[in-house]
């Protein structure tokens, strides 16, 4: 059977050309082999039904909801002055202030794009008018969204546990540490890029500005720590977490009065058509997943990684370069989705920590977001910043290195990602 699931993934992947939705073809993949290995072909729509009946799952609109609720209100210009009176006086200070700020919003939207879309536009704008380029305007936006979907809470990582079977809630402690080196190995990378290229700097703002600029922030600032506090005090889990998070940020939009109730069907709407997509990738994949169990491809594949590799450094290593190969042309829920049953039972049989390897393959793909020639957050940036795509990714080169550095410390230092998911156990 293998051969024949072999033969259906050539096809699938010329298929990818084609330009077709990837949740179609992922879909017909996984019906042809069910009809060829003559298994009944009520299993297809069984498998569907299962992958959408998931209480883990349940988070994914929720979370989507609230980014569509943040961006719908102000909270953005207050996250971004707040960040700019806290660290805006220093030389590139808006760089070091958009990358705070998007470590702030990672803690309310848990997406990359979202990050991108909705503060990127603003810090993107103030960052022009205040004399800096607009490729590195961009390209310190691209950078600084991928932090979002690594501190918690985190979407691609709530897709991840449900399909890989790993607790969200480790991953989520696994993904804090990760997204805080991030973001001070961007801003490392600024410090050293302010000088060279002589970037300005403005004056350090008085206390009267910074308590402004807080008390302002304090609705948003608050966000994160009711998420995080509960989920870690048990008093709800993470996707009744996501539930909370939509509230809240819907509570905040009225409390600013930025949102009003004519905005709620446009932006539940929103959430309906992305959510639709999203399940319809979860459902499609699962589907695959069943028809890759059936062939014993993934399990022959794992035999023979575990013959050849007996280390988990140089699977780890083997994992990263497929993954940042993968990530220049395929978006990131879709490549998960689709790896996750070949990459993660040879990681388990040679014994890495599930937290570890969550986080690894989530940071890799959010890599693959800023890289061409599939990167979904160059083209937003690029689209937000109005500028050509090449001009923007060849800005943001200089950021991909402070991110693989990140990368290769939690590939080599397994405590960086479970340290704290081992504390509250």
């Amino acid at each position: 059977m293998s051969s024949i699931m072999l033969g259906i993934l050539a096809v699938w992947f010329v298929a990818l050309f084609s330009g077709a939705p990837i949740y179609v073809l992922m879909a017909l993949a996984g019906a042809a082999f069910t009809y060829v290995a003559d298994i009944n072909l009520i299993v297809i729509p069984q498998k569907f039904a299962k992958a959408a009946d998931s209480f883990p799952l349940l988070a994914a609109p929720m979370y989507i909801l609230m980014g569509s609720l943040m961006n719908s209100s102000g909270v953005t210009l207050r996250i971004l002055r707040f960040a700019t009176v806290c660290v805006g006086w220093w030389r590139g200070g808006l760089c070091h202030a958009n990358i705070f700020a998007s470590v702030i919003f990672a803690g309310m939207s848990g997406s990359a794009v979202a990050d991108a879309g909705g503060i990127g536009a603003i810090e993107i704008k103030a960052m022009r008018d205040a004399g800096y380029d607009g490729e590195t305007a961009a390209a310190i936006t691209a950078a600084s969204a991928t932090i979002g979907p690594i501190i918690p809470p985190s979407l691609p990582m709530i897709i991840y546990g449900v399909a890989a079977e790993t607790s969200i809630g480790n991953l989520f402690l696994g993904g804090l540490l990760p997204g805080l080196l991030m973001a001070g190995a961007l801003m490392l990378m600024v410090s050293v890029l302010s000088r060279r290229r002589n970037m300005p700097a403005s004056n350090a703002p008085d206390a009267s500005e910074v308590w402004q600029a807080f008390t302002g922030a304090i609705p948003a600032l608050m966000c994160p720590i009711i998420l995080f506090g509960g989920m870690m005090s048990g008093f709800f889990t993470p996707t009744e977490a996501a539930a909370v998070a939509a509230l809240y940020a819907l509570l905040i939009g009225v409390f600013y009065r930025d949102i009003k109730f004519a905005d709620l069907p446009r932006i539940v709407l929103e959430t309906v058509e992305t959510t639709g997509v999203l399940m319809a990738l979860v459902m499609s994949a699962a589907l695959l997943g069943y028809a890759l169990s059936m062939s014993r491809l993934p399990q022959e594949f794992g035999a023979w990684l575990t013959g050849t590799l007996s280390s988990k450094i140089a699977y780890l290593v083997m994992v990263n370069v497929i993954l940042l190969i993968v990530g220049c042309f395929m978006e990131a829920i879709s490549a998960m989705l689709i790896l996750i049953p070949i990459l993660v039972p040879p990681a388990m049989a040679l014994g890495i920590d599930p937290t570890q390897f969550g986080v690894v393959v989530v940071l890799n793909l959010m890599v693959g977001t800023i890289t061409p020639p599939v990167g979904i957050v160059l083209f937003i940036t690029a689209r937000v910043a109005n500028l050509p795509f090449d001009r923007v990714c060849k800005a943001t080169w200089p950021f991909l290195w402070p991110l693989v550095a990140v990368l290769l410390a939690i590939t080599f230092v397994p405590a960086l990602t479970t340290t704290l998911p081992n504390l509250f156990r």
